[in-house]
C-alpha cells in the first residue's frame, strides 16, 4: 500500500469518523466526568471496536451480514435495544460534581471504567450500519495484488488512532463545558445526548439494507 492511498484513506476516513454520532456522544459525556481513565477506557473500547469491524471485514463477515437478512435484522434490533438502554441511563444521571480549576480530577472507579468501555465497545459492535460501511468502504483501498492481512491491519491501525483523536476532542469538549455549566445546564446536557442517542435508535430502527 502506497503512502498516497493511506493519506487518502486517513482524509476519507476521519471526515467520517469526526461527525458526530453515538460513540462521540459517550466520549462527550465521559468528558463530563473530569475522570481521565474513564475517558480513556471509553475511547479505548471505540478503538478495539474498529480493530474488530475491520478484521470481521476482512474475513468476510460484511459479505455475510450483507446477505442474510436474518442476522442483519438481529444485530440492528440489538442495536437498537442498546442504544434506548444507553439513552434511558443518560437521561436518568445526575449531573457530576464541578471540577474546580487547579484541582486534581478524581479517579473513576473500576466499575465507571469497565462501565465506559464496554458502553463504547458495545455501541460500535452492535450497530450493523458500521459493519456494512467497512465492508462498502476499506476493500476500496486494498490492493488485491499484495498480501492482504498488512494492508487490512494498517487500515484497521489507522481507523483506530484516528477515530481515538476524534474522540478525544469531544472529550476535552465536554470537559471543557463542566467548568461553566450549572448543575442544572449539566442534567440539561446529559438529556439532551440521551435524547440524541434515542434518536439514533428511532433512525437506525427505521435503517434497511441497500
Amino acid at each position: 500500500m502506497s503512502l498516497t492511498v493511506l493519506l487518502l484513506y486517513g482524509v476519507a476516513c476521519f471526515s467520517v469518523t469526526v461527525l458526530p454520532g453515538p460513540t462521540m456522544l459517550l466520549a462527550l459525556a465521559n468528558g463530563t466526568t473530569g475522570r481521565r481513565s474513564v475517558i480513556a477506557a471509553g475511547i479505548l473500547g471505540a478503538a478495539l471496536s474498529d480493530v474488530l469491524l475491520i478484521t470481521a471485514v476482512s474475513l468476510g463477515l460484511g459479505a455475510m451480514l450483507t446477505a442474510s437478512e436474518t442476522i442483519f435484522r438481529v444485530v440492528k434490533w440489538v442495536g437498537v435495544a442498546y442504544l434506548c438502554w444507553l439513552a434511558m441511563q443518560l437521561w436518568r444521571s445526575g449531573p457530576v460534581p464541578l471540577v474546580i480549576a487547579g484541582d486534581t480530577p478524581p479517579r473513576g472507579s473500576r466499575h465507571e471504567v469497565g462501565r465506559a468501555f464496554r458502553r463504547s465497545l458495545f455501541v460500535a459492535l452492535s450497530n450493523p450500519k458500521g459493519l456494512l460501511f467497512f465492508s462498502a468502504f476499506v476493500p476500496q483501498f486494498i490492493d488485491t495484488a499484495a498480501p492482504l492481512v498488512p494492508q487490512y491491519a494498517l487500515l484497521a491501525a489507522c481507523t483506530a488512532v484516528l477515530d481515538a483523536l476524534a474522540m478525544v476532542c469531544y472529550a476535552a469538549g465536554g470537559a471543557h463545558a463542566v467548568r461553566f455549566l450549572t448543575a442544572n445546564a449539566m442534567r440539561r446536557l446529559n438529556r439532551g445526548c440521551a435524547a440524541v442517542l434515542g434518536s439514533f435508535a428511532a433512525l437506525l430502527a427505521l435503517y434497511r439494507r441497500a
